[in-house]
This record gives C-alpha cells, sequence and structure tokens, in this order.
C-alpha cells in the first residue's frame, strides 16, 4: 500500500448543493483533469462527496498540488497515505507517517483528531482517535501528546474501503467549478482592476471571453503585449479563452472633433460598452464584466455607471464594485496579476483625457452628443475590424 502519492480534495460550497450535488462533483472532477492533463499518471476520481487524486511517485507532488489549488471549487487539499480500514492496520501506518515527519521536521508532540465516514465501521470516532494516539505513543518514543498546541495534528479518515491518514490542509480558492454559470465577456485593460474581476467572476463558475482595447499609435504595442500577458496569468486559472482586441482610436477621434471635451470619458465608455456588448452577442456571452469600483473615478461614480449601461442591454457585473482598492491590490497579489499591472505601459483610457471630466453626467445630454455622432457605423466599423488572440495559460 502507498505506492502512490495520494491528495484528498474537498469540494468546499459544491458539497452545498442539494440534488445537483453530483453535476457540480461531476465539473469539478472534470476541470482538476484538464489542469493535470500535463502530468502523466495521474488518476483523478470522485468518491463519498471526496475527489482522490492518485499520481505516479516519480510525479512532482507539490507542483500538482499548486495546480490543483487553482482550480475554482477546490476548497483545500490535503497528501494523504492510505491504510486498511482496521485499527492495527491504521495503527501501523500512522506510526510510518510520524515516524518520517520526525525524522523531516524534528516534531516532539500531536493529536489525533478522527472521524469515520462509514457509520458501520465498528468504533465510534472518539475511540479511534484514542486508539491510533496510543499506538503512535507506543511506536514513535519521543513523540507526546499535546491536545491545545500540538506540533501535528494527525487525521484519521475512516471510509467504506480505506482509512486515510494526514496532516494539514492546503488551501484552494473555493468557488464553483467553471462552466457551471454560463459565460461573461470582460473589458480587460492593463490596469490592476479587470483582471481581478475577471478571475472573481470566473470564481463563481463563469467561463470568459475577454475585449481589449487600445489607441495606436497613441499606444503601444508593448501595452497590448502586457494586456496578453496578464490574460495568460487569468487563463492559469479560467483555462483557454479568445481575447477580442478592438482599436478605439477612430471613435475616440470623432469624439473629440464632435462632442464636449468634457463628456469624452463618459461617451468613450459607453461606446466601449457598446461593442462589448457586440462582441458577446456573437460569441453566446450572457453578461458584461467590468473591473469600475463605485467613486473611483469620474467614470465610475454613481451618476456615470448609470448613463453607461442605459447604452446596452445586457447585464453589467462589477464584482468590485463596493471593495477598497487596497483589497483589490491584494487580490491581484494573491492570484499573481499585480506586477504586472503596475508596469507603466498606457491604456487607451489615457488618451485623449478631459482635463475636467464630467462626474455626473445627464443621460439626455449624453444622447444630445452621440447624435452628432454616426454610432452604428462606428460600432460595426470597430467590430468588423477586430482582432482574435487565443490566450493560453
Amino acid at each position: 500500500m502507498n505506492e502512490e502519492n495520494i491528495l484528498i480534495v474537498r469540494c468546499g460550497e459544491v458539497a452545498l448543493k442539494g440534488m445537483n450535488k453530483p453535476y457540480f462533483e461531476r465539473m469539478l472532477q472534470d476541470r482538476i483533469r484538464r489542469n493535470l492533463k500535463e502530468f502523466k499518471g495521474t488518476d483523478v476520481r470522485r468518491q463519498e462527496g471526496l475527489i482522490f487524486i492518485r499520481a505516479d511517485k516519480s510525479l512532482d507532488i507539490n507542483a500538482i498540488i499548486k495546480e490543483t489549488s487553482k482550480v475554482f471549487g477546490v476548497a483545500s487539499i490535503s497528501k494523504a497515505v492510505e491504510a486498511e480500514p482496521e485499527l492495527n492496520a491504521i495503527g501501523a501506518e500512522a506510526v510510518k507517517y510520524m515516524n518520517g515527519l520526525i525524522e523531516e521536521r524534528g516534531v516532539k508532540t500531536f493529536k489525533v483528531e478522527a472521524k469515520r465516514a462509514d457509520k458501520n465501521f465498528p468504533v465510534k470516532s472518539p475511540e479511534i482517535g484514542r486508539i491510533i494516539g496510543a499506538k503512535v505513543l507506543i511506536g514513535c518514543k519521543i513523540l507526546k501528546v499535546d491536545v491545545h498546541n500540538p506540533d501535528v495534528l494527525l487525521h484519521v479518515d475512516v471510509r467504506h474501503d480505506r482509512a486515510y491518514i494526514y496532516e494539514g490542509k492546503v488551501a484552494g480558492f473555493g468557488g464553483l467549478p467553471l462552466g457551471t454559470n454560463g459565460k461573461g465577456m470582460v473589458l480587460l485593460s492593463g490596469g490592476i482592476d479587470s483582471p481581478v474581476a475577471a478571475w472573481m467572476m470566473a470564481k463563481r463558475g463563469m467561463l470568459i471571453e475577454a475585449v481589449h482595447f487600445h489607441s495606436y499609435p497613441y499606444t503601444s504595442p508593448r501595452a497590448q503585449q502586457k494586456v496578453e500577458e496578464l490574460a495568460g496569468i487569468l487563463a492559469s486559472y479560467c483555462g483557454r479563452f479568445k481575447m477580442h482586441v478592438i482599436n478605439l482610436l477612430p471613435i475616440q477621434e470623432q469624439i473629440v472633433a464632435n462632442c464636449p471635451e468634457e463628456e469624452t470619458t463618459i461617451l468613450v465608455r459607453r461606446f466601449m460598452m457598446r461593442i462589448a456588448e457586440k462582441i458577446a452577442e456573437k460569441n453566446d456571452c450572457m453578461m458584461l464584466i467590468t473591473g469600475e469600483n463605485l467613486g473611483q473615478v469620474a467614470s465610475q461614480t454613481a451618476e456615470a455607471l448609470v448613463v453607461t449601461d442605459a447604452s446596452v442591454s445586457k447585464p453589467v457585473m462589477r464584482p468590485l464594485i463596493a471593495m477598497d482598492k487596497v483589497d483589490i491590490m491584494e487580490k491581484a497579489k494573491e492570484i499573481g496579476t499585480y506586477e504586472k499591472s503596475i508596469e507603466p505601459y498606457e491604456d487607451c483610457c489615457t488618451v485623449f483625457l478631459p482635463k475636467h471630466p464630467t462626474t455626473k453626467p445627464r443621460l439626455e445630454r449624453i444622447l444630445e452628443s452621440e447624435s452628432r455622432l454616426d454610432c452604428q457605423a462606428l460600432i460595426d466599423a470597430a467590430v468588423e475590424s477586430e482582432e482574435i488572440i487565443d490566450i493560453r495559460g
């Protein structure tokens, strides 16, 4: 026994899905398999509300844990050893396991916590813990029991055909498996916010595509490359997706030439939303996703957001809307996008930026300004000229 590395994967929120639980578990199992496809010699299976990964011992188990932890829906992961579901066999594996930890880390104290998923097992959980603890004390002479602050909290999980022994849990991100909540189109810039917004919606089970706007030659090719690299980081969590790239400059030039300067930002934003919506319709995306945060900049006041939303009919998801900037930055650091986001490359929103943008736009005035433009022709031309980039993690 224990000729393979064994990982126990817990499903978190998936476990609360009632009658739909098997569907969510199958989706989660499939996503884990996809993330581990490069690791030949792994087997991923569902059993009794958990997912078990068995991997050849030649494989890098820490790399497998890292990839598994990125899968949305995974609450935690534990590296385990298994034993026959019989107290002497469990005790022997527990002693072997603890002796390994003594050699590796010099542990001196421990505590056993046991549970029996198999209620037909003849010994109840507290008694399992006491029996296995006694066997460990006999087999590991230097160890002592510390029920309050042990060096090792040793878990024993007795199931129908196996018992599992492990310590500690590597936290996953939780959420729901990708593909269980439709598909959305994220407006992806090179800043801090929109990658985090995309990640947060993917965490709720939503597949994503992205649309990115640039203003070449006012913005450089390196600025777009930065966004492609950000998208690649997202793809390590969200899987392969398409990024639709649009040159916004012709629209910006028309706005600057024909509309009040202070309305430039909100007018540009409304065009971006309309273009994103049209691309979303072509690609079966149910909603738009933005990184907007209430009150952060002129285009994100309550009044501006209302006017922006009036330009489209699809729902707009803003997962960052009430977050503090410092919390958004911390999340960006956690998921690995922050350092790339703060690289000093310009984006289209900084082009033709008015000195005094309106912060409380009125829809009737914005519509009046748009009447000076051939809006539909500008939108159609932008969509027709899109470049599509295949983003892989």
